[in-house]
């Protein structure tokens, strides 16, 4: 990825992040979001992807529904974001490119905020957010 698709990329992120309702603005101020170009190799093998830019983003953590007192050694979570993976995806999308790149930032955001929420792939799906 080259400067000028990372400064395209990161100035279409900032527009969605704004865009956020504020109780949304209110959770990403508790739960980090980490943008990277690619995920790193130990998390490719962790979680055995063939091509790097299979992943557009991972929430990592425990989610809402699932903590209990119990989750007290935990690392804290959080949600990242692949600027390649996503990149690749709206690409492959037929048509409007930038508006389908802007789409799918928006997309893959509010998919790793759902996992936060505890909603699974499956209603995922349903909300249109898969």
């Amino acid at each position: 990825m080259n400067v000028a698709e990372r400064k395209q990329f990161d100035g279409l992120l900032e527009t969605i992040l704004h865009d956020l309702p504020p109780q949304l603005h209110d959770l990403l101020e508790e739960v980090p979001l980490i943008v990277e170009d690619h995920p790193s190799p130990a998390l490719i093998d962790e979680l055995d992807l063939t091509f790097r830019d299979d992943l557009c983003g991972l929430h990592d953590g425990i989610p809402l529904t699932h903590r209990s007192v119990n989750d007290s050694g935990h690392l804290p979570e959080q949600i990242m974001l692949f600027r390649e993976g996503i990149w690749s995806t709206a690409q492959q999308l037929a048509g409007r490119f930038p508006h389908n790149l802007h789409e799918q930032i928006q997309i893959t955001l509010l998919h790793e905020i759902g996992h936060h929420f505890g909603l699974d792939e499956d209603d995922l799906a349903k909300l249109g957010y898969d």
